[in-house]
């Protein structure tokens, strides 16, 4: 018997551990595989039995449920896990082996279409290699989604004795978990990314830069590294190409500002993780004043698939400049919370109502912020626009990691908004005036209009303006957009504040 059981964070939060423990106790010739979690959270921990070759689930399992999973007569029992609505309503690229595979058996990597990319990549020129990533029109999954292939373009182009890749692991946005799941639940993907990306572009290092609270993803991370260096995937001789690439796992202590990339940089280096003036780009002197390639883990992760089925198989999903499939990660107050992978194009709408069931209060849906905390609130009345860069761009928002959080109509948007400057306030690294200083007044001044001054909206909204225009990264440059959203979309949080003081 053959049973599937999740190794990854969120299903251990949810006592996988303890229910593995009771299946190897009641069924010790049981074959338990550990993988990574299929994405339905709600339903973790989710136990998997195969049944003549097909995987059938029940879930969420605990001890008492053992047992009856075992002889089959659980009520929990889901069917075949691939026939589930939430499976087979997804187009999964990136996140296609996470769930099925043993996250750190290369041979069960291999068997599912993994190192296919890599070995074609190696029969392509550095340019040759650039060209198909920018014709994928792969853009950076997270922040303003810059193209990928401009960034490699950039670096394969720079002229240096040393260049370096470097992946962005800094997962620190609320609500966002896809980069943690693929290191946990398909680490080699990712690790064949940065191979390739050296080869693209000439570099011969890399680095993840991970942060400390997550301690599996640094785990398993760090054991798949060793594993892909022993079997030749890393090292002088990459595959047998004659052409190197090796790469190392790096904790950072968990400063939000180190999710920007020059901040990362700095901390990479050993140095405080304070935003550096751009230009230079990292690109032409990011590590160690070196050509450097800086992408996120999802863009990197994506790379593989991109080599293994070609570039115009994956542009021809998705619509207009977002090409490929978006990781929608669902969260907040909502029913059926999980990552989701589908083709840019699906309306918010869509994914908070029909993916995620509505809210689990059962309370009417107020807004859903898309993007982490610095994302706007959108309001139900936008819900029909669909997940796309410049879409989202044309409503005032923004889709960064593409992290959903639902909040129903208990939400007092002031003091959400109050939150958003309190925690740019917190997590400020200091190195310019409207982000240190603003977030702070920012916080007073809505505070003030909490106590019924009105005359600080018009206040509150030149600060934001101040911020976004003359913050030096993302951090103080974004954090006016869900304050602004929020006083935009929700007037009456701000001025019933103002209704009751007088």
């Amino acid at each position: 018997m053959k049973i599937y059981v999740p190794m990854d964070s969120a299903a251990k939060a949810l006592g996988a551990e303890e229910v593995v423990a009771a299946i190897r106790a009641a069924a010790p010739a049981a074959e338990i595989i550990r993988t990574g979690t299929r994405g339905m959270i709600w339903l973790e921990p989710l136990v998997e039995v195969e049944i003549d070759g097909v995987r059938h689930g029940y879930g969420p399992a605990t001890v008492g449920d053992v047992a009856e999973i075992l002889d089959g007569s659980s009520a929990k029992t889901l069917g075949p896990v691939e026939d589930l609505d939430w499976m087979k309503r997804q187009t999964r690229l990136t996140f296609a082996r996470v769930g099925v595979i043993d996250p750190l058996s290369l041979s069960d990597y291999s068997a599912h279409g993994g190192l296919i990319g890599l070995r074609r990549a190696i029969g392509m020129s550095g340019a040759e290699i650039v060209a198909e990533v920018t014709n994928s029109g792969l853009r950076g999954r997270g922040g303003a989604g810059f193209p990928t292939g401009i960034k490699w373009k950039t670096v394969h182009e720079a002229e240096a004795p040393q260049k370096y890749i470097v992946c962005n692991a800094d997962e620190g946005d609320s609500g966002t978990f896809a980069d943690r799941m693929i290191m946990e639940g398909d680490p080699f993907t990712l690790i064949e990314g940065m191979a390739i990306a050296g080869l693209g572009v000439g570099a011969t290092r890399g680095y993840v830069y991970l942060r400390s609270e997550y301690p599996d993803a640094i785990a398993v991370m760090r054991r798949a590294v060793e594993i892909a260096r022993r079997a030749g995937v890393l090292g002088s001789d990459v595959l047998g190409s004659g052409r190197a690439f090796d790469m190392e796992i790096r904790v950072g202590a968990g400063a939000y500002v180190c999710g920007e990339e020059t901040s990362l940089l700095n901390s990479l280096e050993g140095k405080r993780g304070v935003v550096r003036a751009k230009p230079p780009l990292p690109a032409l002197e990011g590590f160690l004043g070196r050509p450097t390639v800086v992408n996120n883990v999802i863009s990197l992760a994506t790379v593989p698939v991109i080599f293994e089925k070609g570039a115009q198989t994956y542009a021809d999903f998705g619509l207009g400049r977002s090409r490929g499939t978006v990781t929608l990660q669902i969260a907040g107050n909502v029913a059926r919370g999980g990552l989701f992978e589908t083709a840019f194009g699906i309306t918010l709408g869509e994914v908070v109502y029909d993916l995620g069931g509505g809210t689990l209060t059962g309370r009417p849906v107020k807004a859903v912020q898309v993007g982490g905390p610095l994302g706007a609130y959108v309001p139900v009345g936008n819900f029909d626009v669909p997940l796309g860069y410049e879409e989202l761009d044309a409503k005032g928002g923004l889709l960064g990691h593409a992290g959903l959080v639902v909040f129903d109509d208990s939400a007092d948007m002031l003091q959400m908004a109050r939150f958003a400057m309190e925690f740019c306030a917190v997590e400020s690294c200091g190195k310019c005036t409207p982000c240190r200083i603003g977030a702070v007044r920012g916080v007073e001044t809505i505070d003030r209009i909490a106590a019924g001054d009105g005359a600080a909206i018009p206040l509150l909204t030149d600060l934001c303006e101040t911020m976004k225009d003359g913050s030096l990264c993302a951090l103080g440059g974004f954090t006016p957009f869900p304050v602004m959203s929020a006083l935009t979309h929700f007037p009456n949080d701000f001025a019933t504040q103002k209704e009751a003081a007088e």
